[in-house]
């Protein structure tokens, strides 16, 4: 079924007659985006600035996103990433482009060809411990964490395909704010004027891998339509060291492809946004046989009136799926076959903005959230080979929110608040065991259980002269556990986690303050302090020899300062972000161990500096340098990760027309970056990789 709705996507972007209008309508393709690092109202003012310059009554206005933002956004800590910033990373990659927002981090250093899927969750602020994301991910409104397990489909979110990234630091508010609990990470699509009617592109690297991407983005109608598509494929490169390589060591082999289609079309006053999107990725890790794959297939309707009514309605549905092999690092030998792992989501919002008079931003609107999913596994000995047993778990976690904010223009200062309730269900948990006779040795089924949880946000922002800003926000924010938190035990050899199903929500309490310099133009830099402190945080608390459990800890508490920059005179640019945390456990009880205890896998400080060239001529060059400090693999502190700091490179040069031939430099130096440590087992991230390749259209 899930295919025909695909399809039946694809064939009305193709099919659907663009609607009638008069001679003298206009459609206005103005790109949406800011400059990194600045304001985040300069967004607003964006699209403002489009709406109040229509240059006829019977004007179409086709911008292919969701409402502009509201005049309180600045009093949170908000970073935007422009396009020419997402699509000159040295990897290309979309986790490539985020760590230029010190403080953004996934739960391991590996990027998305040498990971497991699982562990690519995402969160901010150093509030991270375990795999699950911390941090809310849309794109186009749409909620991209997986139903079953909470990451961040990275090799299907391609970076080429995006105009605008804008990370917003802290406990969230407004719709889906219930997953927002260290930050929201916003993704727009890029629109047919940014990405012109034709992009392509075709790399390869001295490992013989592949990168080959391509968009049609005609105008279409009263709107455009877009269609994409990007496969990458390689041997990979050894994630283990020489000296612990051994005949069933491979290279982290990958091989993955992704298609996506939009339609977007003006309907009266409502602009229509209709999109599909499929993937499927293929990795090898550590072991030749430890084979993973996760595919996903996702359909979206969005409608947006910015009349003086202004709507954003939203309904998605989402399917996916993940397989994985574990094999045992002293056999060889298979010893878990994930072989299925169904999952699927729906939701939708809508939200409404009354005409209150000028000064004030009323938002008042409901989302729903659905997860559903289930584990198939088979657990086998590690040294003979025979199956031990079958495992099947699973549930349903259900979210309805319900949420109000509003802003106050007053002169030199703004005022914001919001408040949201959200009432959660959390049913149908199970986990079953069968031995290889075929009979049940485990069947619990565990008690619903739903409630209401209430949160709020609220800043202020006050222009204190051209050149100064100041800003403060207080929030809180919630996470319900995942179904894999709460039903999926897994191993990474030889150590064996289990699930939890009496997990209690997350919940942050938090506060900052921050200063803003607009020196000049080209010219801009700011600081932010802040204190966060997440209760009943989700951990994989160690428990006995070789086995961790996920638990509540009493605390997860993170203070520190954020700094931002951004400088660039002529063709010349300089963009730099930075952050310091001190964050500690709070552990009792089964975790006292823990107590003052930094959260696994989390560093104490990130930095991110680039140097950018644009030419007259269309040539573009980049340089980034970015540290890491030192963090512990595990929650004991007895595996370090060491500290690691890397050099990219980005290079266009213009051939003919848009053509271009392109320069990538991964990890120049060739610096041993090391993603994990378990008691001296190493896998390391990316060496040093040469890209060569050309563009068209970027």
């Amino acid at each position: 079924m899930k295919f025909l709705l695909l399809a039946s996507c694809g064939a009305v972007m193709l099919a659907v007659p663009a609607a009638a209008q008069n001679d003298d309508s206009y459609m206005d393709f103005t790109p949406q985006f800011t400059q990194a690092d600045d304001a985040a109202n300069e967004s607003a003012a964006e699209d403002d600035a489009i709406l109040a310059n229509v240059p006829a009554r019977n004007t179409i206005v086709v911008i292919g996103r969701g409402l502009a933002s509201t005049p309180g956004t600045p009093a949170y800590s908000a970073v935007d990433i422009t396009r020419d910033q997402i699509v000159t990373t040295a990897s290309g990659r979309l986790e490539d482009a985020l760590v230029r927002v010190a403080g953004f981090q996934q739960f391991r250093r590996s990027d998305s060809r040498s990971s497991n899927p699982t562990a690519q969750g995402v969160t901010l602020r150093a509030l991270g411990g375990n795999a699950s994301s911390r941090a809310l991910v849309l794109l186009d409104g749409v909620p991209m964490l997986d139903p079953f397990f909470g990451h961040v489909p990275f090799s299907a979110l391609a970076p080429e395909r995006l105009g605008n990234i804008r990370v917003t630091r802290g406990g969230g508010s407004g719709p889906f704010g219930s997953g927002a609990l260290a930050g929201t990470i916003e993704l727009d699509s890029a629109n047919a004027a940014e990405l012109g009617l034709f992009t392509g592109q075709a790399l390869a690297n001295q490992r013989n891998e592949t990168e080959l991407s391509a968009s049609l983005a005609p105008r279409l109608g009263n709107g455009f339509a877009m269609v994409a598509g990007r496969w990458d494929r390689g041997q990979g490169f050894w994630t283990t060291p020489e000296s612990q390589r051994v005949p069933a060591s491979a290279r982290a082999a990958y091989d993955s492809w992704s298609v996506s289609g939009q339609l977007v079309q003006q309907l009266g006053d409502v602009e229509v946004q209709l999109r599909g999107a499929a993937f499927d990725d293929e990795r090898t890790l550590r072991f030749a046989g430890a084979d993973n794959t996760s595919q996903g297939q996702d359909i979206s309707l969005r409608l947006v009136s910015r009349g003086p009514w202004q709507v954003d309605a939203l309904a998605y549905a989402q399917w996916r799926n993940f397989t994985n092999v574990v094999i045992s690092s002293t056999t060889f030998n298979k010893s878990l076959d994930q072989k299925d792992t169904p999952a699927s989501g729906q939701g939708g919002k809508i939200e409404v903005r009354p005409p209150l008079g000028e000064g004030v931003t009323l938002r008042l609107g409901a989302d729903y959230r659905r997860a559903e999913g289930n584990l198939l596994e088979d657990a086998y000995n590690a040294t003979t080979g025979a199956l031990t047993q079958n495992r099947f778990a699973g549930g349903v976690n259900t979210n309805l929110g319900l949420y109000a904010e509003n802003d106050w223009e007053l002169g030199a200062l703004t005022l914001t608040g919001g408040l949201r309730a959200d009432r959660y269900w959390i049913e149908d948990g199970y986990y079953r065991a069968v031995n290889a006779a075929g009979t049940t040795i485990r069947d619990d089924q565990y008690a619903d259980r739903s409630d209401w949880a209430v949160t709020w946000r609220a800043g202020a922002v006050v222009q204190a002269n051209e050149v100064v800003s100041l800003r403060a926000a207080a929030y809180t924010g919630l996470r319900l556990p995942t179904l894999n938190e709460l039903y999926r035990p897994f191993a990474v050899f030889p150590v064996t986690t289990n699930a939890n199903a009496a997990l209690l929500p997350e919940k942050l309490e938090g506060y900052e303050a921050g200063i803003d310099f607009a020196v000049t133009d080209g010219l801009r830099f700011g600081a932010t302090v802040f204190d966060n402190r997440v209760r009943n945080a989700i951990a994989n608390v160690t428990i006995g020899t070789n086995l961790r459990q996920r638990q509540n800890l009493e605390a997860v508490r993170a203070r520190g300062v954020e700094v931002n920059g951004a400088w660039q005179s002529g063709p010349f640019g300089i963009d730099a972000s930075v952050a310091f945390t001190d964050a500690t456990v709070r552990g009792t009880g089964a975790a006292a161990a823990l107590d003052g205890n930094r959260p696994s896998q989390t560093p104490q400080f990130s930095g991110s500096v680039t140097a950018s060239y644009t030419g007259a001529q269309g040539i573009r060059a980049a340089a980034t340098l970015r540290h890491v400090s030192g963090q512990f693999e595990d929650d004991l502190e007895t595996d370090l990760l060491k500290a690691a700091t890397v050099v990219d490179l980005f290079a266009s040069v213009p051939i003919a027309g848009r053509l271009s031939a392109v320069a990538r430099v991964e990890n120049l130096f060739d610096t041993e970056i090391i993603t994990r440590n378990q008691a001296g087992s190493i896998d390391l991230g990316v060496p040093q990789t040469f890209w060569l390749g050309v563009r068209y259209g970027f």
